[in-house]
């Protein structure tokens, strides 16, 4: 077994580049961690391109059996302790991380689903890593992201492998495609302190559920063309 011992090795370097956006999005791959995250990839038929294992890893013998031959199948590299630190984004690593390809899925919007959701500006990592999780929880099988929405690969740790199951479309124009949207049998449903609606008193039957930024809530443009406005009521 080859160890690989050095920080300047090509392929270490690359790996380094995919914890920056723009090099995620020009190569079309992101990171994946820990031995749970890497058994839901192989699972779901993620195309992995390598694994990287540290050879600590290996000694400790921390991964099961039956993972670790699905694993062996694939193109692995081990690196030592030194190394893997140095590419890890984890405080406590497993000693096991994965590069992905990004599905080639489409870009277009799938209507024939019961709901669509929609983020229009959410920054927080947490709160996307939550709402990924939901809408696949929901067994809904997309979200419509707005480009000023955080980067969905940059957190695929915390959706706990909805990532290979619900496909992101990022929008580039988000009123013209919620424009689209209303072409095509939805209606807007936004979230505004701006209405005495409650969220319990609408059907959701083909809807678009817009969520909005965690400070400045849905953006003007977008509550302009929304058909409904609700708020969640609390006391």
């Amino acid at each position: 077994m080859q160890v690989i011992t050095s920080k300047d090795n090509e392929l270490i370097k690359s790996i380094k580049k995919l914890k920056e956006k723009k090099y995620r999005d020009a190569y079309g791959k992101f990171v994946i961690e820990g031995i749970k995250l890497i058994g839901e990839a192989i699972q779901e038929n993620a195309d992995i391109e390598c694994i990287v294992i540290c050879e600590d890893c290996m000694k400790e013998n921390c991964i099961d059996k039956k993972l670790m031959y699905e694993i062996a199948k694939k193109n692995c590299v081990y690196v030592n302790s030194k190394v893997f630190n140095t590419i890890t984004d984890v405080s406590n690593p497993q000693g096991i991380l994965a590069v992905v390809k990004r599905a080639d899925t489409s870009e277009k919007i799938n209507y024939d689903e019961d709901a669509i959701i929609v983020l229009d500006g959410i920054q927080d990592p947490g709160n996307l890593g939550t709402i990924l999780r939901t809408v696949d929880s929901a067994n809904l099988k997309q979200i419509v992201i707005s480009k000023e929405t955080a980067d969905v690969f940059k957190v695929v740790r915390s959706t706990m492998g909805a990532i290979f199951r619900v496909n992101v479309v990022r929008s580039d124009d988000l009123v013209h495609d919620l424009i689209e949207m209303k072409n095509n049998g939805f209606k807007v449903v936004v979230t505004s302190l701006d209405t005495n609606d409650s969220v319990y008193d609408v059907n959701y039957m083909k809807k678009v559920i817009v969520i909005g930024n965690e400070a400045n809530g849905v953006s003007k443009e977008v509550q302009e063309i929304a058909d409904n406005k609700v708020k969640i009521p609390m006391l």
